[in-house]
């Protein structure tokens, strides 16, 4: 195998592990665990795993795939046969995506992801400062052949041919701090990373009660998560973009897709979507074996990193 940074790009036709493990540690959203992870290099077509190490039995091994998904209330969950899951997975798999790392075991300590600031960007830095091994096993890429859509009410997600992986996406939220919001990208040459992967969650003042009487919502503060009170923004550093509503709703959209098991070859356009229209669009993808195929690197500019600088292992 050969030593990259995680300078990714186009024409990058092997798969990718991590060139070491790395460590982090940061408080879950939802419970307000103290989460820890460890995340490990893994195989050729290992795809990534997550373990629960403090379930002690054979079966706390949990796929990484949208057919483990097992919900899509405010965050993804993926479970597995014996009813383990881990939830809040999408800034991580988004990091993943975004870094071009097709190959890795994340241990965990607890039930949910940590949250960092609420970004995928923490995990992203850890990345690029341990870098990648690049893997002999060829990557595989989901072709899309024919559109796919999703409709229900107002709300529409799309997936369509394209010859590299973009996402348009439109929001209309009933706030005068958000309102009506559009941002179109093409996720090559590590726009995800410099664009996309630091854009924060968000909430609304009004809501936290009643998360949080529901058990939801425990470890959310001004440090992980924009906080939106009518026209206000009450984070005291504001917004990292003008646009960062729409701009995260797009890195849960890269990442809830990277469950699809490789990048995609196809473009994305999505009105008032989330979780729950991202996993149902994947579910009816492959239930419809003509509408898409496996397919290696068949043009520049294809996923979402950017070229990879070489070094020796």
């Amino acid at each position: 195998m050969q030593r990259h940074s995680t300078n990714f790009g186009a024409g990058n036709k092997q798969q990718h592990t991590l060139a070491g493990e790395v460590c982090i540690e940061g408080v879950t959203l939802h419970k307000g665990f103290p989460g820890k992870l460890l995340i490990k290099p893994a195989l050729a077509n290992h795809g990534i795993v997550f373990k629960r190490i403090d379930v002690k039995s054979p079966t706390n091994l949990v796929k990484a795939r949208w057919d483990s998904v097992s919900d899509t209330a405010l965050c993804t969950t993926v479970s597995n046969e014996s009813g383990i899951s881990v939830s809040t997975i999408e800034h991580l798999m988004a990091a993943f995506a975004g870094c071009a790392i097709d190959n890795a075991l994340v241990e965990i300590n607890c039930p949910e992801i940590p949250i960092m600031d609420g970004s995928a960007r923490p995990f992203v830095d850890m990345f690029e400062k341990v870098g990648v091994y690049q893997q002999k096993a060829s990557r595989k890429y989901i072709k899309i052949l024919k559109p796919i859509k999703i409709l229900e009410n107002d709300a529409c997600i799309e997936l369509s041919p394209a010859k590299n992986f973009s996402i348009d996406f439109e929001i209309d939220f009933d706030s005068e701090a958000i309102k009506n919001t559009s941002f179109n990208i093409s996720l090559v040459n590590g726009t995800f990373n410099h664009e996309i992967s630091s854009a924060r969650t968000f909430g609304f003042l009004e809501d936290v009660d009643r998360m949080r009487l529901a058990g939801l919502g425990l470890g959310g503060s001004l440090k992980n998560v924009v906080v939106v009170d009518g026209s206000k923004v009450l984070n005291d550093d504001g917004l990292r973009f003008k646009d960062e509503f729409v701009r995260h709703k797009i890195l849960d959209c890269v990442g809830d897709l990277y469950l699809c098991g490789g990048p995609i070859i196809g473009s994305v356009k999505a009105y008032k979507t989330g979780h729950y229209f991202n996993n149902k669009l994947l579910r009816k993808l492959f239930s419809k074996k003509s509408s898409w195929k496996w397919a290696s690197q068949e043009a520049d500019h294809v996923f979402v990193g950017h070229q990879p600088k070489m070094a020796i292992a």
